[in-house]
Protein backbone atom coordinates (compact mmCIF):
# COMPACT_ATOMS: atom_id res chain seq x y z
CA UNK A 1 0.00 0.00 0.00
CA UNK A 2 3.06 2.50 0.88
CA UNK A 3 3.78 2.20 -3.08
CA UNK A 4 -0.06 2.75 -4.11
CA UNK A 5 -0.17 6.49 -5.50
CA UNK A 6 -4.43 7.77 -4.99
CA UNK A 7 -5.39 10.28 -6.37
CA UNK A 8 -8.89 11.86 -7.45
CA UNK A 9 -9.96 11.41 -10.85
CA UNK A 10 -12.06 14.68 -12.09
CA UNK A 11 -13.82 14.11 -15.29
CA UNK A 12 -12.54 16.46 -17.94
CA UNK A 13 -15.86 17.62 -19.00
CA UNK A 14 -17.03 17.76 -15.45
CA UNK A 15 -14.17 20.08 -15.18
CA UNK A 16 -14.06 22.49 -17.91
CA UNK A 17 -17.89 23.05 -17.05
CA UNK A 18 -16.80 24.24 -13.36
CA UNK A 19 -13.81 25.84 -14.38
CA UNK A 20 -15.78 27.47 -16.76
CA UNK A 21 -18.88 28.56 -14.88
CA UNK A 22 -16.28 29.71 -12.31
CA UNK A 23 -13.97 32.02 -14.65
CA UNK A 24 -16.80 33.35 -16.53
CA UNK A 25 -19.32 34.29 -13.20
CA UNK A 26 -16.38 36.44 -12.31
CA UNK A 27 -16.03 38.11 -15.49
CA UNK A 28 -19.54 38.98 -15.76
CA UNK A 29 -19.81 40.24 -12.37
CA UNK A 30 -16.97 42.70 -12.66
CA UNK A 31 -18.41 44.53 -15.90
CA UNK A 32 -21.14 45.79 -14.08
CA UNK A 33 -20.72 45.76 -9.67
CA UNK A 34 -18.23 48.59 -9.38
CA UNK A 35 -20.99 51.02 -11.19
CA UNK A 36 -22.38 51.62 -8.11
CA UNK A 37 -19.42 52.19 -6.25
CA UNK A 38 -17.79 55.09 -8.43
CA UNK A 39 -19.07 58.33 -6.29
CA UNK A 40 -17.62 56.43 -2.86
CA UNK A 41 -14.24 55.47 -4.88
CA UNK A 42 -13.89 59.13 -5.78
CA UNK A 43 -14.49 60.06 -2.39
CA UNK A 44 -12.32 57.83 -0.73
CA UNK A 45 -9.29 58.90 -2.83
CA UNK A 46 -10.54 62.40 -3.07
CA UNK A 47 -10.94 62.59 -7.01
CA UNK A 48 -13.69 63.87 -8.99
CA UNK A 49 -16.44 61.37 -9.99
CA UNK A 50 -14.87 62.04 -14.18
CA UNK A 51 -11.32 60.49 -12.75
CA UNK A 52 -13.12 57.82 -11.04
CA UNK A 53 -14.85 56.75 -14.01
CA UNK A 54 -11.51 55.19 -15.96
CA UNK A 55 -12.05 52.34 -13.69
CA UNK A 56 -14.48 51.51 -15.70
CA UNK A 57 -13.12 52.49 -19.43
CA UNK A 58 -10.02 51.11 -18.67
CA UNK A 59 -11.37 47.83 -18.02
CA UNK A 60 -13.40 47.93 -20.60
CA UNK A 61 -11.25 49.44 -22.98
CA UNK A 62 -8.49 46.51 -22.03
CA UNK A 63 -11.29 43.93 -22.60
CA UNK A 64 -11.58 44.94 -26.09
CA UNK A 65 -7.73 44.66 -26.94
CA UNK A 66 -7.25 41.02 -25.45
CA UNK A 67 -10.10 39.75 -27.84
CA UNK A 68 -8.45 39.71 -31.00
CA UNK A 69 -5.49 37.85 -29.97
CA UNK A 70 -7.52 35.54 -28.03
CA UNK A 71 -7.95 32.86 -30.57
CA UNK A 72 -4.16 32.79 -31.55
CA UNK A 73 -2.43 32.37 -28.12
CA UNK A 74 -4.87 29.71 -27.30
CA UNK A 75 -3.38 27.85 -30.83
CA UNK A 76 -0.47 28.54 -30.59
CA UNK A 77 0.03 27.47 -26.83
CA UNK A 78 -2.72 25.53 -25.51
CA UNK A 79 -6.21 26.71 -24.50
CA UNK A 80 -5.82 25.03 -20.93
CA UNK A 81 -2.47 26.94 -20.34
CA UNK A 82 -3.78 30.71 -21.85
CA UNK A 83 -7.24 29.91 -19.90
CA UNK A 84 -5.67 29.06 -16.51
CA UNK A 85 -3.27 32.02 -16.98
CA UNK A 86 -5.66 34.62 -17.86
CA UNK A 87 -7.76 33.42 -14.95
CA UNK A 88 -4.38 33.63 -12.69
CA UNK A 89 -3.99 37.33 -13.74
CA UNK A 90 -7.18 37.65 -13.29
CA UNK A 91 -7.94 36.62 -9.74
CA UNK A 92 -4.43 38.93 -8.50
CA UNK A 93 -5.42 41.74 -10.75
CA UNK A 94 -8.76 41.22 -8.13
CA UNK A 95 -6.72 41.32 -5.27
CA UNK A 96 -4.74 44.51 -5.91
CA UNK A 97 -7.52 46.22 -7.13
CA UNK A 98 -9.00 45.31 -3.07
CA UNK A 99 -5.59 46.69 -1.56
CA UNK A 100 -5.43 49.72 -4.16
CA UNK A 101 -4.02 52.35 -1.85
CA UNK A 102 -4.61 54.88 -4.59
CA UNK A 103 -6.91 56.31 -7.67
CA UNK A 104 -4.26 55.07 -10.41
CA UNK A 105 -3.36 51.58 -8.79
CA UNK A 106 -6.57 50.71 -8.89
CA UNK A 107 -7.02 51.83 -12.87
CA UNK A 108 -4.16 49.68 -14.04
CA UNK A 109 -5.40 46.84 -12.06
CA UNK A 110 -8.61 46.96 -13.85
CA UNK A 111 -6.65 47.52 -16.54
CA UNK A 112 -5.03 44.27 -16.35
CA UNK A 113 -8.54 42.19 -14.87
CA UNK A 114 -9.83 43.87 -18.34
CA UNK A 115 -7.19 42.45 -20.28
CA UNK A 116 -7.60 38.67 -18.36
CA UNK A 117 -10.90 38.84 -19.28
CA UNK A 118 -10.64 39.68 -22.60
CA UNK A 119 -9.30 36.26 -23.19
CA UNK A 120 -11.02 34.55 -20.65
CA UNK A 121 -14.06 34.23 -22.66
CA UNK A 122 -13.17 33.14 -26.05
CA UNK A 123 -10.54 30.82 -24.96
CA UNK A 124 -12.79 29.22 -22.14
CA UNK A 125 -16.14 28.76 -24.58
CA UNK A 126 -13.06 27.57 -27.06
CA UNK A 127 -12.64 24.72 -24.21
CA UNK A 128 -16.46 24.37 -23.67
CA UNK A 129 -17.30 23.53 -26.96
CA UNK A 130 -14.02 21.25 -28.31
CA UNK A 131 -15.54 19.55 -25.19
CA UNK A 132 -18.62 18.93 -26.06
CA UNK A 133 -19.62 17.66 -30.01
CA UNK A 134 -22.48 20.20 -32.05
CA UNK A 135 -24.97 17.71 -30.76
CA UNK A 136 -24.64 17.48 -27.09
CA UNK A 137 -24.10 21.45 -27.36
CA UNK A 138 -27.95 22.15 -26.37
CA UNK A 139 -27.43 20.80 -23.08
CA UNK A 140 -25.14 23.84 -22.63
CA UNK A 141 -27.19 26.44 -22.46
CA UNK A 142 -28.01 25.93 -18.45
CA UNK A 143 -24.22 26.62 -18.30
CA UNK A 144 -23.86 29.91 -20.38
CA UNK A 145 -26.42 31.30 -19.66
CA UNK A 146 -25.48 32.02 -15.67
CA UNK A 147 -22.57 34.52 -16.56
CA UNK A 148 -23.83 35.57 -19.45
CA UNK A 149 -26.73 36.95 -17.78
CA UNK A 150 -27.79 36.22 -14.43
CA UNK A 151 -23.99 37.50 -13.23
CA UNK A 152 -24.20 41.14 -15.30
CA UNK A 153 -27.97 41.43 -13.69
CA UNK A 154 -26.55 40.74 -9.91
CA UNK A 155 -23.68 42.96 -10.42
CA UNK A 156 -25.64 46.39 -9.71
CA UNK A 157 -27.44 45.35 -6.42
CA UNK A 158 -24.58 43.33 -5.00
CA UNK A 159 -22.06 46.53 -5.54
CA UNK A 160 -24.37 48.90 -3.92
CA UNK A 161 -24.80 46.18 -1.11
CA UNK A 162 -21.55 45.36 -0.69
CA UNK A 163 -20.42 49.07 -0.86
CA UNK A 164 -23.28 50.51 1.77
CA UNK A 165 -22.64 47.44 4.43
CA UNK A 166 -18.97 46.71 3.75
CA UNK A 167 -16.92 48.41 1.38
CA UNK A 168 -15.82 48.94 -2.11
CA UNK A 169 -12.98 47.03 -1.37
CA UNK A 170 -15.01 43.76 -1.16
CA UNK A 171 -16.32 44.27 -4.91
CA UNK A 172 -12.70 42.76 -5.86
CA UNK A 173 -12.23 40.49 -2.94
CA UNK A 174 -15.09 38.31 -3.75
CA UNK A 175 -13.19 37.30 -6.82
CA UNK A 176 -9.95 35.68 -4.81
CA UNK A 177 -11.03 32.64 -3.06
CA UNK A 178 -13.37 31.87 -6.69
CA UNK A 179 -10.39 32.55 -8.73
CA UNK A 180 -8.05 30.19 -6.80
CA UNK A 181 -10.25 27.45 -6.56
CA UNK A 182 -11.19 27.52 -10.13
CA UNK A 183 -7.17 27.63 -11.19
CA UNK A 184 -6.53 25.08 -8.87
CA UNK A 185 -9.84 22.70 -10.24
CA UNK A 186 -8.48 23.08 -13.87
CA UNK A 187 -4.67 22.41 -13.56
CA UNK A 188 -5.85 18.82 -12.40
CA UNK A 189 -9.26 18.77 -14.18
CA UNK A 190 -8.65 20.08 -17.60
CA UNK A 191 -7.06 18.69 -20.86
CA UNK A 192 -4.35 20.37 -22.63
CA UNK A 193 -5.14 21.26 -26.40
CA UNK A 194 -2.93 22.92 -29.13
CA UNK A 195 -3.64 23.44 -32.32
CA UNK A 196 -0.50 24.61 -33.91
CA UNK A 197 -1.75 27.73 -36.02
CA UNK A 198 -0.26 27.73 -39.43
CA UNK A 199 2.56 30.04 -40.33
CA UNK A 200 4.37 33.07 -37.78
CA UNK A 201 2.30 35.66 -36.16
CA UNK A 202 0.37 38.34 -38.08
CA UNK A 203 1.97 40.86 -36.67
CA UNK A 204 0.77 43.87 -38.76
CA UNK A 205 -3.18 42.26 -38.07
CA UNK A 206 -1.74 42.56 -34.36
CA UNK A 207 -0.84 46.35 -34.71
CA UNK A 208 -3.88 47.08 -36.74
CA UNK A 209 -6.78 45.35 -35.06
CA UNK A 210 -5.88 45.47 -31.35
CA UNK A 211 -5.50 49.36 -30.99
CA UNK A 212 -8.64 49.69 -33.28
CA UNK A 213 -11.23 48.00 -30.64
CA UNK A 214 -9.55 49.61 -28.21
CA UNK A 215 -9.91 53.64 -29.61
CA UNK A 216 -13.55 52.40 -30.90
CA UNK A 217 -14.10 51.09 -27.24
CA UNK A 218 -12.96 54.24 -25.68
CA UNK A 219 -15.26 56.53 -28.33
CA UNK A 220 -18.32 54.73 -28.35
CA UNK A 221 -17.87 54.91 -23.74
CA UNK A 222 -17.59 58.39 -23.72
CA UNK A 223 -18.81 59.98 -27.18
CA UNK A 224 -22.18 60.23 -26.09
CA UNK A 225 -22.02 61.88 -22.74
CA UNK A 226 -18.62 63.87 -23.49
CA UNK A 227 -19.36 65.01 -27.01
CA UNK A 228 -18.38 63.73 -30.16
CA UNK A 229 -16.14 66.53 -30.84
CA UNK A 230 -13.93 66.52 -27.57
CA UNK A 231 -10.77 65.97 -29.12
CA UNK A 232 -10.33 62.86 -27.41
CA UNK A 233 -13.16 61.16 -28.65
CA UNK A 234 -13.06 62.57 -32.00
CA UNK A 235 -9.44 61.63 -32.51
CA UNK A 236 -10.42 57.99 -31.13
CA UNK A 237 -13.05 56.93 -33.08
CA UNK A 238 -11.56 58.58 -36.52
CA UNK A 239 -8.22 56.43 -35.88
CA UNK A 240 -10.13 53.67 -34.29
CA UNK A 241 -12.48 53.52 -37.68
CA UNK A 242 -9.50 53.64 -40.21
CA UNK A 243 -7.33 51.11 -38.31
CA UNK A 244 -10.36 49.18 -38.27
CA UNK A 245 -10.45 49.29 -41.82
CA UNK A 246 -6.94 49.03 -42.76
CA UNK A 247 -7.14 45.78 -40.00
CA UNK A 248 -10.13 43.97 -41.95
CA UNK A 249 -8.22 44.77 -45.71
CA UNK A 250 -4.95 43.24 -44.42
CA UNK A 251 -6.76 40.42 -42.81
CA UNK A 252 -8.34 39.20 -45.62
CA UNK A 253 -5.29 39.04 -47.92
CA UNK A 254 -2.60 37.60 -45.28
CA UNK A 255 -2.01 33.99 -45.66
CA UNK A 256 -2.21 33.25 -42.00
CA UNK A 257 -4.38 36.50 -40.68
CA UNK A 258 -4.26 37.31 -36.50
CA UNK A 259 -8.43 37.05 -37.07
CA UNK A 260 -9.88 34.73 -39.87
CA UNK A 261 -12.27 36.93 -41.19
CA UNK A 262 -13.27 34.07 -44.23
CA UNK A 263 -14.98 32.35 -41.81
CA UNK A 264 -17.62 35.09 -41.46
CA UNK A 265 -18.33 33.15 -45.71
CA UNK A 266 -19.91 30.16 -43.88
CA UNK A 267 -23.38 30.74 -44.10
CA UNK A 268 -24.42 29.33 -40.74
CA UNK A 269 -21.61 30.88 -38.38
CA UNK A 270 -21.57 34.67 -40.36
CA UNK A 271 -24.95 34.87 -39.71
CA UNK A 272 -25.21 33.68 -35.86
CA UNK A 273 -22.06 36.18 -35.50
CA UNK A 274 -23.65 39.32 -37.48
CA UNK A 275 -27.21 38.16 -35.23
CA UNK A 276 -25.38 38.12 -32.28
CA UNK A 277 -24.12 41.93 -32.88
CA UNK A 278 -27.58 43.03 -33.39
CA UNK A 279 -29.29 41.23 -30.92
CA UNK A 280 -26.38 42.01 -28.41
CA UNK A 281 -26.92 45.79 -29.61
CA UNK A 282 -30.52 45.91 -28.83
CA UNK A 283 -30.39 44.09 -24.91
CA UNK A 284 -27.72 45.97 -24.18
CA UNK A 285 -29.62 49.35 -25.19
CA UNK A 286 -32.55 48.80 -23.71
CA UNK A 287 -30.80 47.59 -20.02
CA UNK A 288 -29.20 50.88 -20.43
CA UNK A 289 -31.44 53.13 -21.59
CA UNK A 290 -35.20 51.78 -19.77
CA UNK A 291 -33.76 52.10 -16.20
CA UNK A 292 -33.32 55.99 -17.40
CA UNK A 293 -36.49 55.90 -18.30
CA UNK A 294 -37.99 54.21 -15.65
CA UNK A 295 -36.32 57.22 -13.44
CA UNK A 296 -37.87 59.47 -15.75
CA UNK A 297 -41.41 58.94 -15.44
CA UNK A 298 -41.51 57.33 -12.13
CA UNK A 299 -38.71 59.65 -9.88
CA UNK A 300 -37.45 56.28 -9.23
CA UNK A 301 -34.32 55.77 -7.37
CA UNK A 302 -30.69 54.27 -9.20
CA UNK A 303 -31.25 51.23 -6.75
CA UNK A 304 -35.23 50.80 -7.62
CA UNK A 305 -34.23 51.13 -11.30
CA UNK A 306 -31.57 48.68 -11.80
CA UNK A 307 -33.81 46.05 -9.93
CA UNK A 308 -36.25 47.09 -12.59
CA UNK A 309 -34.32 44.74 -14.83
CA UNK A 310 -33.80 42.50 -12.58
CA UNK A 311 -36.90 39.76 -13.90
CA UNK A 312 -34.91 39.62 -17.30
CA UNK A 313 -32.28 37.57 -15.85
CA UNK A 314 -34.91 35.39 -14.37
CA UNK A 315 -36.99 34.68 -17.94
CA UNK A 316 -33.12 34.01 -19.30
CA UNK A 317 -32.82 31.67 -16.30
CA UNK A 318 -35.92 30.23 -17.55
CA UNK A 319 -35.00 30.31 -21.08
CA UNK A 320 -32.30 28.26 -20.55
CA UNK A 321 -34.34 25.41 -19.28
CA UNK A 322 -36.40 25.05 -22.30
CA UNK A 323 -33.87 26.14 -25.34
CA UNK A 324 -32.15 22.36 -25.30
CA UNK A 325 -35.37 20.64 -25.55
CA UNK A 326 -37.33 23.40 -28.27
CA UNK A 327 -34.32 23.05 -30.24
CA UNK A 328 -34.15 19.55 -31.43
CA UNK A 329 -37.89 19.81 -32.19
CA UNK A 330 -38.35 23.16 -34.00
CA UNK A 331 -34.82 24.01 -35.29
CA UNK A 332 -32.57 27.33 -34.98
CA UNK A 333 -34.58 29.21 -37.39
CA UNK A 334 -38.50 28.26 -36.45
CA UNK A 335 -37.02 28.93 -32.91
CA UNK A 336 -35.05 32.27 -33.45
CA UNK A 337 -36.96 34.23 -35.89
CA UNK A 338 -40.65 33.83 -33.43
CA UNK A 339 -38.69 34.70 -30.27
CA UNK A 340 -37.07 37.77 -31.75
CA UNK A 341 -40.26 38.59 -33.01
CA UNK A 342 -41.80 38.72 -29.87
CA UNK A 343 -38.90 40.11 -28.20
CA UNK A 344 -39.22 43.40 -30.70
CA UNK A 345 -42.79 44.01 -29.85
CA UNK A 346 -42.06 43.76 -25.79
CA UNK A 347 -39.78 46.63 -26.50
CA UNK A 348 -42.09 48.36 -28.07
CA UNK A 349 -44.92 48.14 -25.74
CA UNK A 350 -41.90 49.32 -22.98
CA UNK A 351 -41.71 52.46 -24.54
CA UNK A 352 -45.63 53.00 -24.89
CA UNK A 353 -46.63 56.23 -22.27
CA UNK A 354 -48.09 55.03 -19.37
CA UNK A 355 -46.40 51.77 -19.39
CA UNK A 356 -43.14 52.44 -17.47
CA UNK A 357 -45.55 54.39 -14.88
CA UNK A 358 -46.37 50.88 -13.61
CA UNK A 359 -44.33 48.86 -11.93
CA UNK A 360 -45.07 45.31 -12.15
CA UNK A 361 -46.24 45.74 -15.85
CA UNK A 362 -42.25 46.69 -15.90
CA UNK A 363 -41.25 43.36 -14.02
CA UNK A 364 -43.59 41.41 -16.34
CA UNK A 365 -42.43 42.88 -19.52
CA UNK A 366 -38.48 42.68 -18.84
CA UNK A 367 -39.18 38.79 -17.41
CA UNK A 368 -40.68 38.15 -20.87
CA UNK A 369 -37.91 40.35 -22.14
CA UNK A 370 -35.45 37.37 -20.74
CA UNK A 371 -37.40 34.70 -21.81
CA UNK A 372 -38.00 35.08 -25.61
CA UNK A 373 -34.76 36.91 -26.55
CA UNK A 374 -32.69 34.89 -24.11
CA UNK A 375 -34.07 31.76 -26.15
CA UNK A 376 -33.29 33.78 -29.25
CA UNK A 377 -29.92 34.17 -28.01
CA UNK A 378 -29.10 31.10 -26.67
CA UNK A 379 -30.60 29.17 -29.92
CA UNK A 380 -28.02 31.58 -32.05
CA UNK A 381 -25.18 30.64 -29.66
CA UNK A 382 -25.69 27.25 -29.73
CA UNK A 383 -26.18 26.43 -33.41
CA UNK A 384 -23.86 29.10 -34.96
CA UNK A 385 -20.71 26.87 -34.52
CA UNK A 386 -22.27 23.36 -35.83
CA UNK A 387 -20.25 23.98 -39.10
CA UNK A 388 -16.79 25.17 -37.50
CA UNK A 389 -14.27 22.27 -36.81
CA UNK A 390 -11.83 22.11 -34.04
CA UNK A 391 -9.01 23.49 -35.79
CA UNK A 392 -10.79 27.10 -36.41
CA UNK A 393 -12.90 27.12 -33.34
CA UNK A 394 -10.46 29.53 -31.16
CA UNK A 395 -10.24 31.53 -33.99
CA UNK A 396 -14.13 31.23 -34.35
CA UNK A 397 -15.08 32.25 -31.02
CA UNK A 398 -12.69 35.26 -30.69
CA UNK A 399 -14.32 36.38 -33.83
CA UNK A 400 -17.46 35.96 -32.42
CA UNK A 401 -17.15 37.62 -29.11
CA UNK A 402 -15.46 40.62 -31.23
CA UNK A 403 -18.75 41.20 -32.95
CA UNK A 404 -20.80 40.50 -29.72
CA UNK A 405 -18.59 42.99 -27.75
CA UNK A 406 -18.75 46.02 -30.59
CA UNK A 407 -22.39 45.38 -30.90
CA UNK A 408 -23.54 45.63 -27.53
CA UNK A 409 -21.19 48.78 -27.14
CA UNK A 410 -22.80 50.72 -30.25
CA UNK A 411 -26.28 49.62 -29.16
CA UNK A 412 -25.51 51.58 -25.98
CA UNK A 413 -23.76 54.45 -27.96
CA UNK A 414 -26.94 54.73 -30.01
CA UNK A 415 -29.09 55.19 -26.85
CA UNK A 416 -27.19 57.26 -25.17
CA UNK A 417 -26.63 59.87 -28.56
CA UNK A 418 -30.62 59.59 -29.13
CA UNK A 419 -31.09 60.60 -25.43
CA UNK A 420 -28.46 62.82 -25.16
CA UNK A 421 -25.84 61.63 -22.71
CA UNK A 422 -28.07 59.48 -20.82
CA UNK A 423 -28.38 61.13 -17.45
CA UNK A 424 -31.39 61.62 -15.42
CA UNK A 425 -31.56 64.95 -13.66
CA UNK A 426 -34.38 66.41 -11.80
CA UNK A 427 -35.21 68.98 -14.41
CA UNK A 428 -35.17 65.80 -16.71
CA UNK A 429 -38.89 65.22 -16.67
CA UNK A 430 -39.77 64.63 -20.06
CA UNK A 431 -39.68 60.51 -20.79
CA UNK A 432 -39.78 61.41 -24.60
CA UNK A 433 -36.28 60.81 -25.75
CA UNK A 434 -35.83 57.82 -23.37
CA UNK A 435 -38.84 56.40 -25.06
CA UNK A 436 -37.21 56.93 -28.69
CA UNK A 437 -34.21 55.06 -27.51
CA UNK A 438 -36.26 52.14 -26.69
CA UNK A 439 -37.58 52.11 -29.81
CA UNK A 440 -34.58 52.22 -31.47
CA UNK A 441 -34.01 48.89 -29.38
CA UNK A 442 -36.76 47.24 -30.77
CA UNK A 443 -36.28 48.24 -34.26
CA UNK A 444 -32.60 46.56 -33.52
CA UNK A 445 -34.46 43.35 -32.71
CA UNK A 446 -36.79 43.27 -35.53
CA UNK A 447 -33.92 43.83 -37.73
CA UNK A 448 -32.44 40.93 -36.29
CA UNK A 449 -35.57 38.48 -36.87
CA UNK A 450 -34.96 39.89 -40.48
CA UNK A 451 -31.35 38.13 -40.28
CA UNK A 452 -32.62 35.23 -38.44
CA UNK A 453 -34.48 34.07 -41.61
CA UNK A 454 -30.42 32.79 -42.72
CA UNK A 455 -30.47 30.11 -40.11
CA UNK A 456 -30.86 26.42 -40.57
CA UNK A 457 -34.00 24.93 -40.48
CA UNK A 458 -32.79 21.93 -39.04
CA UNK A 459 -30.92 21.26 -35.60
CA UNK A 460 -27.74 19.80 -35.40
CA UNK A 461 -27.62 16.20 -36.19
CA UNK A 462 -25.85 13.36 -33.99
CA UNK A 463 -22.57 12.71 -36.35
CA UNK A 464 -19.78 9.54 -35.07
CA UNK A 465 -18.10 10.95 -32.03
CA UNK A 466 -15.94 9.53 -29.21
CA UNK A 467 -16.33 10.22 -25.69
CA UNK A 468 -14.05 12.28 -24.49
CA UNK A 469 -14.01 10.99 -21.01
CA UNK A 470 -13.44 7.52 -22.03
CA UNK A 471 -9.93 6.36 -22.24
CA UNK A 472 -8.96 4.43 -24.65
CA UNK A 473 -9.34 0.40 -23.96
CA UNK A 474 -6.25 -1.14 -22.79
CA UNK A 475 -4.56 2.73 -21.47
CA UNK A 476 -6.08 3.50 -18.34
CA UNK A 477 -5.97 7.00 -16.73
CA UNK A 478 -2.65 7.91 -18.33
CA UNK A 479 -4.40 8.14 -21.82
CA UNK A 480 -7.41 10.47 -20.43
CA UNK A 481 -4.65 12.89 -19.39
CA UNK A 482 -2.95 12.62 -22.12
CA UNK A 483 -2.96 16.64 -24.17
CA UNK A 484 -4.67 16.77 -27.09
CA UNK A 485 -1.80 17.67 -29.85
CA UNK A 486 -2.07 19.37 -33.03
CA UNK A 487 0.10 20.53 -35.51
Amino acid sequence: MSGLLIRPRIRPRVAVVLVYTAAMCMNGLDSTIVNPALYTIAGDFGRPLSAANTVETAFLVALAVGLPVAGWLGDRFGTKRVFLGALTAFTIASAVCGLAPDLDTLVVARAVQGLAGGLLTPVGMTLLFRAFPPHERMKLAKVLIVPTALMPALGPPLGGLLTEHLSWHWLFFVNVPIGTAAVVLGVFGLREHVEGPEGKFDTVGFWLATPALGLLTYALGFGPSQGWTRPAVAVSAALGSVLLVAAVLHQVRAKTPLLKLRLLADRVYGSASALAGVTAAGLMGVLFVFPLLYQASLGASALDAGLSVFPEAVGLMLASQVVDRLLPRLGPRLLTVPALLVAAAVFATLAMPGVAENAWSVRGLMFLIGLVLGTAVLTVQISGFESIGPADMGQAMGLFQIVRTLGGALGIAACAAVIGGGHVTEAAADPGPYRTAVWVTAGLVALGAVMALRLPREAPQPPPFDDEDAPPPGEGLAADEAPAVKG
